[in-house]
């Protein structure tokens, strides 16, 4: 079922200026939006795993980010600890207790997002498809960048028009 949110074009994460252009990035997509207080117990809980995110008993310059009620967003500034695989495993399985907490799951790999009249439609891959099939999203589309890993692409390419995005392959 395609779903609806009115978009703010970047999150702001990206204009972090404290962060490294470098810095590394990780985007989730909910598999439903997440309601407004949903969102909001949601960033109180990933400010303080931020705050506490370690790599190899160093703590990480990281900051997370609900944005539009449909991803969250991580950040490490590698510039000052790089995050290591134990540090990756352990935002996973905070990612996957908060979904559980909250019945969403983060992980859904084949949902889609895209611009419409200053709105971010949601749809899965079927949909996305029968979208690009039906000529409704076409090569100009701003598609969400869900593949974004660094601060610098999420300032530059958050939005990709269709034509040059990596959705593209999976139609």
């Amino acid at each position: 079922m395609t779903t609806t949110t009115s978009i703010s074009l970047t999150p702001s994460l990206a204009h972090q200026t404290s962060f490294a252009p470098e810095s590394r990035v990780w985007v989730y997509t909910a598999h439903r939006p997440l309601t407004d207080e949903e969102a909001l117990a949601a960033q109180q809980t990933l400010d303080v795993f931020a705050r506490q995110w370690t790599a190899h008993n160093q703590a990480l310059q990281a900051q997370a980010e609900v944005f539009q009620n449909q991803f969250v967003i991580l950040m490490v500034d590698e510039t000052q600890a790089g995050a290591s695989g134990c540090s990756i495993d352990k935002s996973v399985h905070f990612l996957e207790r908060l979904g559980q907490e909250l019945g969403v799951d983060f992980f859904e790999r084949m949902r889609f997002a895209w611009v419409e009249n200053h709105d971010l439609k949601f749809a899965n891959r079927d949909e996305l498809a029968a979208h690009v099939g039906s000529g409704h999203i076409s090569q100009d589309t701003l598609m969400v960048n869900t593949l974004a890993q660094s601060k610098r692409e999420l300032e530059e390419k958050w939005l990709v028009p269709y034509g040059q995005s990596w959705h593209r392959r999976l139609v």
